[in-house]
């Protein structure tokens, strides 16, 4: 995986702005630890930040494809197309020659012989950008998820880009300005596509292109998900589903560097992880390794709720003996969490103040501690979302509640967040009426099957709802806590064939066993330990020990009788005050852990504020 940027001017010689280009690249040096590159041309600038995966002594970039000593087109490439392999074949069928075995290089070769419509042939997670010399033409892509992030910044003569929001920023001409509009798409937990809160910038939108010309830019979408009617009756259901897991997971598995898996214990990463056993056994090349984040002081101080019954640990080592996995946990202690170097790195690397707190900590933590024994990790994201396994799936008041389902799950910590901030600003920003808006426009996205009404219709429309918006949020928090650490995550439940058929599968074989992610457990129980198969759903784990919430607790003690504090013109100080007094320890994390992220982000980004 790497980091990319790029600069077209039609209006100036780039040639003469490397150092521009140099320094956007550099903001993301910890997507590419292994090596960077440049290349310039009159009108066009791309960089590219290098982590060594695939061909690791033939894939430096950017990369071009010649003719007669001059280059024909050139990419900048971040990701992995996993059936590179069998495009390479047919390329080479075709009469094309490769130099390298990248899969960079085969993107190039692709789009030589198919043009645009070569991106719907790609099996993988991707986001790259071809500059058609001849042509003076770029092509930005994005994969069908939007696993892998690519943002942009129309300008009057061309166009900036990068992997990263920093990498933009760092543009001189390119100011870091948040309005209204930006800040209330920060605070509400919606993800709008395309939405990327910095004014003027945008993200690329998952499955889109966009083409951009001296005449200007076309946008153009090559892949979104489609409703069919679903003809398969459950016990086929169960074998297909199994067929496309196995298939994706063993496509995944291919990397010159060495892999493992992240192991909650949970169905989706036990699931992932006994497929990868199974094919690494099968190939010679086991055991897989597996890795768990705990807590120091657990055994203590875990204790069980309605959201997390269970603490992963034990699961993890059943399945990781189940499947003879070279387990290691990763048990991290509360000085880690509260390090102030390790939190501004973390912000650092997501470029916005999400306020999720130790969960991102730990995150990025568990991610430096998997980078030293492995390159590449396989992780359970989107099971969720397409098997229905969140609890608010099965919530009819979530269901039903006239909003995103997850909104209303997590109200009281939208409420407690809110709660300090400053009258003014809510009134300014009317977050309300912000997230009803977005939340009618997703819904008229929602592709309709005729004759499709009731518990189904509503079901389809959760479902989109949460693939398109919800499981945003969750990859770009994993794309970028990992890629601060130089670990590429790689997502099976993402491949967009199984994506498209689950999507398809009536609510009610999703659920037939009166239970969430009834469909994978079918699939997949022959692999997996009872204990696991039959496990309750249980998020990503938040350490429960005491002192990390009174640091929380003193540092914003702290934060608010600083009068310097970027922060203070954006809190109601009096109801922050009765908050950090009184407030019981979930709603104070809830509350300060937003007021932190905020403070330093506007010290650190030097960010200013049109609202």
């Amino acid at each position: 995986m790497c980091g990319i940027a790029g600069w077209i001017s039609y209006g100036r010689d780039l040639r003469r702005e490397g150092a521009t280009v140099a320094a956007m690249s550099r903001t993301m040096a910890c997507r590419g630890p292994d090596d960077e590159g440049m290349w310039a041309d009159t009108h066009a600038a791309l960089g590219h930040r290098r982590l060594a995966v695939i061909d690791l002594a033939g894939g430096a970039q950017p990369m071009t494809v010649d003719t007669g000593g001059q280059p024909l087109l050139v990419t900048t490439y971040s990701g992995e197309i996993y059936n590179h392999r069998e495009l390479r074949a047919e390329l080479a069928g075709l009469g094309h020659s490769f130099r390298t075995g990248s899969d960079t290089e085969v993107v190039l070769h692709a789009y030589l012989r198919w043009g645009e419509e070569s991106v719907r042939r790609l099996n993988g997670m991707y986001a790259f950008a071809l500059w058609d010399v001849r042509r003076q033409e770029l092509l930005l892509v994005r994969d069908r998820m939007g696993i892998k992030p690519l943002y942009y910044h129309l300008t009057g003569d061309g166009i900036v880009f990068g992997s990263e929001p920093k990498a933009i920023l760092a543009h001189p001409q390119i100011p870091a300005v948040v309005d209204a509009d930006g800040m209330a798409e920060l605070l509400t937990l919606t993800k709008t596509p395309g939405h990327a809160v910095y004014r003027g910038m945008r993200e690329l939108r998952p499955g889109h292109t966009l083409r951009v010309r001296r005449t200007g830019s076309t946008e153009h979408r090559y892949w979104a998900l489609e409703s069919h009617e679903h003809t398969d009756d459950l016990p086929t259901t169960i074998t297909r589903v199994r067929d496309l897991l196995e298939d994706t997971v063993e496509r995944q598995l291919i990397a010159d560097v060495p892999l493992g898996t992240l192991l909650s214990g949970g169905l989706d990463s036990s699931a992932i992880t006994a497929l990868a056993a199974k094919s690494l056994t099968a190939a010679g090349r086991g055991p897989v390794r597996s890795f768990c984040v705990d807590f120091t002081g657990h055994d203590n101080d875990f204790r069980p709720d309605d959201l997390r019954p269970t603490r992963d640990r034990p699961y993890a080592h059943t399945l990781a003996a189940h499947v003879g996995a070279d387990h290691r946990d990763i048990t991290l202690d509360t000085a880690q969490l509260l390090d102030t170097a390790t939190r501004h790195r973390v912000l650092a690397a997501r470029d916005l103040p999400h306020g999720f707190g130790d969960t991102d900590t730990s995150l990025h933590l568990l991610f430096k501690a998997v980078r030293e024994h492995a390159t590449v990790a396989l992780s359970g994201e989107c099971a969720d979302e397409i098997f229905g396994g969140y609890p608010w799936f099965h919530d009819e008041k979530a269901v039903h509640a006239g909003t995103f389902p997850w909104l209303h799950a997590v109200r009281p910590a939208l409420d407690a967040r809110e709660s300090i901030l400053a009258p003014a600003l809510l009134h300014a920003l009317d977050l309300p009426e912000y997230t009803q808006a977005r939340y009618h426009e997703a819904l008229a996205h929602v592709p309709a099957l005729p004759g499709e009404s009731g518990t189904e219709r509503r079901m389809r429309e959760v479902s989109h709802l949460h693939l398109t918006r919800c499981l945003q949020i969750a990859l770009d928090r994993k794309d970028r806590t990992s890629m601060a650490t130089g670990l590429e995550v790689r997502v099976p439940f993402c491949d967009h064939r199984l994506l498209q058929y689950v999507f398809n599968t009536p609510w009610a074989m999703k659920t037939f066993d009166g239970r969430e992610k009834s469909l994978l457990r079918a699939a997949t129980s022959d692999i997996l330990p009872a204990s696991v198969t039959h496990r309750v759903k249980s998020p990503y784990p938040a350490t429960q020990d005491p002192r990390y919430t009174n640091a929380l607790r003193q540092t914003m003690k702290e934060l608010l009788t600083d009068p310097h504090a970027p922060v203070r013109p954006l809190l109601d100080l009096p109801a922050a005050g009765q908050l950090v007094t009184h407030a019981p320890g979930s709603a104070l994390r809830h509350a300060a852990e937003l007021a932190l992220d905020l403070n330093t982000w506007l010290t650190t980004h030097r960010i200013t504020l049109h609202i």
